[in-house]
């Protein structure tokens, strides 16, 4: 994709100027930028999905000022009729399950995959919605079937009713209302309050967007860091030949303290182990996501396509697919770089690499991980 091409997506925008003019910055309302948009999948499709215990799914309900919330998995019998207004199925992660959601997924890959997260349908009856509520991430709501009027307003006190199962602001100030059609999309930063209600039977697709907050991205990284140090061979115990005798043995000996503090130091300034541990997390499948392995001898002369489910990145040193980490260089690092971009690989591409990096390949076709085509 060139950054700078125009794209009807972006209203005639090019994604470089959408990222400096919109992103995390102000919303977007793009008419028709998905002319002849159809939804990903069926609304008997979508139910069935929503029955599945692999894929996440919610139902909400109105009943005037009354809410309720329940979580997958939803057999058909669990919703409501079809003609019964006020109530919402959202199904999560369908770009893991549909390959049209995913290759509707890819067309936002102008922002890095790192914080690229899934695609959402929502199904919902007449009048309804979840309520007036905000994210902590960038979102973009397409229209995909019928129609649904939103309403938007920044959130200037982000305090919740109390007693409803849902995060629903106490107050909303609208600032901006639009009654969006099929094709239409609107665009909106994190923490910009939002109101979506059903004007009739509609499907609205939802891409959202990583947005770890400090204290998890910690809480991660240092696992994964303990993880490596207890792997590592350059371990040392502490020793203290120099400990005198003590009359206060109940105090702990400052020789342990600054034994300690350094041991920290030292894995947190490897900035190595620091970008294996982030790359890993980041490439981590969801919970809910397995590959069916698939044992049989690679075919010379074949392109190579990444599993839709495969999270596939990179760094300047290393290789991150589905969390595990790799170190290359030189043209395997060009060639699998392009794949992780592009997310297939040529056949004459493919035959360039080394025969090391084909035999890694060759693992990942049998886990399930990419595909021959």
């Amino acid at each position: 994709m060139d950054p700078n091409e125009p794209l009807p997506l972006l209203g005639g925008l090019s994604a470089a100027r959408f990222m400096r003019r919109h992103w995390q910055k102000r919303p977007l309302l793009v008419r028709q930028a998905l002319a002849g948009v159809a939804p990903t999948l069926t609304r008997a499709e979508l139910f069935a999905l929503a029955s599945r215990d692999d894929v996440e799914s919610r139902l909400v309900r109105r009943d005037g000022g009354t809410w309720s919330l329940r979580h997958g998995p939803l057999p058909r019998r669990a919703l409501p009729a079809l003609s019964r207004p006020g109530w919402t199925l959202l199904v999560q992660g369908l770009d893991l399950h549909v390959p049209a959601a995913h290759e509707l997924l890819q067309r936002f890959r102008f922002v890095p995959d790192a914080r690229l997260d899934d695609l959402m349908l929502s199904y919902a009856s007449d009048g309804g919605g979840v309520g007036a509520h905000l994210d902590s991430y960038d979102v973009f709501l397409i229209q995909a079937h019928g129609r649904r009027r939103w309403r938007i307003g920044r959130a200037d006190d982000p305090r919740w009713v109390e007693g409803v199962p849902l995060k629903i602001l106490r107050r909303f100030e609208v600032e901006h209302e639009w009654l969006l059609e099929p094709g239409d999309m609107l665009y909106l930063p994190p923490r910009w309050a939002h109101d979506g209600v059903a004007v009739g039977e509609c499907m609205t697709a939802s891409v959202g967007f990583r947005a770890p907050a400090a204290a998890e991205l910690a809480r991660e990284l240092l696992g994964r860091l303990a993880d490596q140090i207890a792997q590592s061979d350059s371990s040392r115990l502490y020793a203290d030949p120099a400990q005198a005798a003590t009359d206060t043995p109940g105090a702990v000996p400052r020789a342990l303290q600054d034994f300690a503090s350094a041991a920290l130091r030292a894995a947190l300034d490897d900035r190595d182990a620091q970008a294996r541990a982030l790359g890993e997390w980041l490439t981590e499948p969801k919970a809910e996501v397995w590959f069916e392995p698939r044992p049989r001898a690679a075919r010379a002369g074949q392109g190579l396509v990444l599993d839709r489910r495969t999270r596939m990145m990179y760094d300047v040193r290393h290789l991150f697919v589905n969390g595990e980490s790799f170190e290359v260089g030189g043209r395997d690092a060009q060639l699998l770089r392009r794949l992780a971009d592009r997310r297939q690989l040529e056949a004459a591409q493919r035959a360039r690499l080394s025969a090391q990096a084909r035999a890694t390949l060759d693992e990942w076709l049998e886990a399930g991980w990419l595909h021959e085509g």
